[in-house]
């Protein structure tokens, strides 16, 4: 195997590629990634037992073949090599990486050993990637950290026609977008076999409602943010995209999330509007004196909201134009880190409150017809 390309472009692609690397594994091989020059095209693929990537670009192939290498290793001599075109070629048994007088080599790895790429999933529909990308931004800061409950670390990700839902929560705040997709059809594939059943596909190829890992859900969003419209794929047991050049798999989480129907449902409730960056940067302000996860009040009145955190000689306080409607006055508390996630997931000029009480769920929106939600449980308001 023999190529050149330029050397921003191998940086890209590896680096690309390399996203879906284990940081440990048992099996050395699944530390490496996979060389293919042919045609006038390098693709580099890489995968672990959870996630696959692969992406493919213009190269100048003097000699076609095939080359296991160690990943990240080879991405760090990417991103030390001198700008322009990069030489590579299999020689004996290492890899050589050319680049003006830098010169690197690099062991193989036994191909024979190296996994098949798990193929693409049916597909479903497409997606604007940019839209999709800020959509699982704005859910993922929901998502559970603790890996004792594996469902609750993920994304739900459900087709309903042309709207798709994303949702995330670790039982402490509730996240919820939705956003347009365009399904290709009855036609397009569906579950395949019984195994959809268990997994949330519907058996008529049009909904879904499957749980992904929200970590690996989040790098694949954010790695598609360019690349405009973007084809999902999905079946009982995985979920794949692909874009112009690059296709990347993930497993699905065993599992359903609760449901956020009845949660978001308030009833007769208080609604309180003010502007968000500068609600947002008043939390900051006033939470740096609030200990642990001690609260911050949000106290709304008439057509005020008056911030306030900390304890006895240590507080801090904040006024702020709001205007509230339903009630005459509303104060409730929240976790600073969750009421700061919630408000920076947000794009909008302003935010409103959902309110129903003190020590009551409260939902916050983007705007009326709630597009973007975030559900958080308040807590006991400062004495």
């Amino acid at each position: 195997m023999e190529f050149r390309i330029d050397s921003s472009e191998l940086t890209d692609a590896v680096a690309w590629a390399a996203r879906v690397l284990p940081a440990r594994s048992p099996m050395p091989v699944l530390g490496g990634l996979l060389l293919e020059a042919s045609g006038g095209r390098l693709r580099v693929s890489g995968l672990d037992y959870e996630a696959s990537a692969r992406i493919e670009v213009e190269a100048d192939t003097a000699r076609e073949g095939r080359a296991l290498v160690l990943g990240r290793r080879l991405l760090d001599i990417c991103k030390v090599l001198p700008r322009g075109v990069v030489e590579c070629a299999v020689e004996g048994a290492r890899l050589s990486v050319t680049g003006g007088e830098a010169r690197f080599g690099l062991s193989l790895l036994p191909l024979d050993d190296y996994p098949a790429q798990p193929g693409l999933p049916a597909f479903r529909g497409v997606v604007d990637a940019e839209a999709f990308a800020v959509a699982v931004g704005q859910v993922a800061v929901a998502a559970g950290r603790d890996d004792s409950l594996p469902v609750l670390t993920g994304i739900r990700l459900a087709l309903d026609g042309t709207t798709m839902t994303l949702a995330a929560t670790d039982r402490y705040r509730y996240a919820v977008r939705t956003l347009e997709w365009k399904p290709e059809g009855a036609d397009g594939g569906g579950a395949g076999d019984g195994e959809g059943a268990d997994r949330g596909l519907a058996g008529d190829g049009e909904g879904a409602d499957v749980v992904v890992p929200a970590r690996r859900l989040t790098e694949i969003a954010r790695s598609l943010t360019s690349a405009g419209p973007v084809r999902l794929a999905l079946d009982g047991g995985s979920i794949g995209f692909e874009s112009e050049g690059t296709r990347t798999t993930t497993r699905l989480l065993d599992g359903r999330l609760p449901r956020h129907d009845k949660l978001f449902s308030l009833g007769e409730h208080a609604v309180a509007v003010t502007d968000r960056a500068p609600l947002l940067e008043a939390v900051k302000r006033v939470a740096v004196v609030a200990e642990g996860d001690s609260p911050v009040q949000l106290a709304f009145a008439g057509d005020t909201v008056q911030l306030q955190a900390g304890y006895e000689d240590d507080v801090a306080s904040q006024r702020l134009p709001a205007l509230l409607e339903g009630s005459e006055s509303m104060t409730v508390a929240f976790n600073p880190g969750y009421l700061l996630d919630a408000l920076g997931s947000f794009d909008s000029e302003s935010v409103r409150f959902h309110l129903i009480g003190p020590g009551q769920r409260a939902l916050i929106t983007d705007r009326p017809d709630g597009v973007h939600q975030h559900l958080l449980m308040s807590v006991k308001p400062l004495v």
